[in-house]
């Protein structure tokens, strides 16, 4: 047994060494993280459109504003409406006046009716002439009706809630009916991330994606946090895939804004080891196998175990099955 001589002249047996932890190398999945840029689009653009032709008279928002869904955002005049409003409203009268002449001759017949001066037949007729001024009065009303409402129709509406992108239009212009006066964009708005054809096979709906800071600064404390991959569309555009991903926070972003995004590029098999089991030297790592040989290792880039643990990707001088130990 081995002594150690104290300081005070008396002998003590050193402890035992503690057994060496082992490690069975074996490859496992790893995922090679790339930055990429990616736009704030909204999920859908709302065309507030003209229903009625005419002229512009007021336009009353700008792009950038935020609208409720049916809120007022102009209104368009057609100025042959309000003729024929007048022209409706003057047939209205002189029907009225009929009416009221008609209900009296009605009232006087229906006296000399009674007196046996006029006829069955000549009563008749007085209630059928006010039942048809009647019966104009009311087709007329309703012509006016319809009037009204094309005129309710000039005013133009958001379709939807969201934010105004472009207005189209100034006040006094002429517009056709259909035209679009203003674009919105809906106020669910999402990350699309466009990639190369590459990365096509490793994007699937639920990845978590890692959003940095808005306008590109290299600010981590400033990061969005992570989001989703919620939908990879199966149609590949100018050879890039393109992909949307949900992220809280993006609702005072403007439409079109880059962000810095990190995804799983790649995934691929690869040997990771504590970073406890390699031996840094000088120009060159090493690692112990089981047998007490040293191997020189090529160190790859750091990555974390699956507990936490601090990792290394070892690109060449280990092989599954070989047998570490902790230096």
């Amino acid at each position: 047994m081995l002594l150690l001589v104290l300081p005070a002249g008396g002998l003590a047996p050193v402890p035992p060494a503690l057994a060496q932890e082992r490690l069975a190398v074996a490859p496992s999945l790893v995922e090679d993280r790339k930055a990429v840029f990616a736009t704030v689009e909204s999920v859908r653009e709302a065309e507030a459109r003209a229903r009625i032709g005419g002229t512009l008279r007021e336009v009353r928002v700008r792009e950038g504003d935020a609208v409720r869904a049916g809120e007022l955002l102009a209104e368009v005049e057609d100025p042959k409406l309000p003729l024929q409003l007048a022209a409706i409203d003057a047939r209205l009268e002189a029907l009225a006046a009929q009416r009221r002449q008609a209900l009296l001759e009605l009232e006087r017949t229906r006296q000399l009716r009674a007196t046996g001066a006029a006829t069955q037949a000549r009563l008749d007729e007085a209630q059928t002439a006010l039942d048809v001024v009647e019966a104009q009065a009311a087709a007329t009303r309703a012509e006016r009706a319809v009037l009204e409402e094309q005129r309710r129709e000039g005013q133009v509406l958001a379709p939807q809630a969201g934010r105004v992108l472009r207005v189209r239009g100034v006040a006094g212009a002429v517009i056709l009916p259909g035209e679009s006066v203003a674009t919105i964009a809906t106020d669910r708005y999402v990350l699309r991330l466009r990639l190369p054809e590459r990365h096509a096979r490793f994007l699937r709906p639920g990845d978590p994606v890692e959003v940095g800071a808005r306008g590109l600064a290299e600010r981590p404390e400033a990061a969005l946090g992570r989001g989703t991959i919620r939908l990879v569309y199966p149609e590949l555009q100018d050879g890039q895939v393109v992909a949307d991903a949900e992220v809280e926070g993006l609702g005072d972003f403007f439409v079109g804004e880059r962000v810095r995004v990190t995804i799983a590029a790649d995934r691929r098999s690869a040997i990771v080891v504590p970073e406890a089991f390699v031996i840094r030297g000088a120009g060159v790592d090493l690692a112990r196998l089981a047998s007490g040989a040293l191997v020189p290792v090529q160190r790859g880039p750091a990555r974390p175990l699956p507990d936490g643990t601090p990792g290394v990707e070892i690109l060449s001088g280990l092989a599954a099955g070989d047998v570490l130990v902790r230096p």
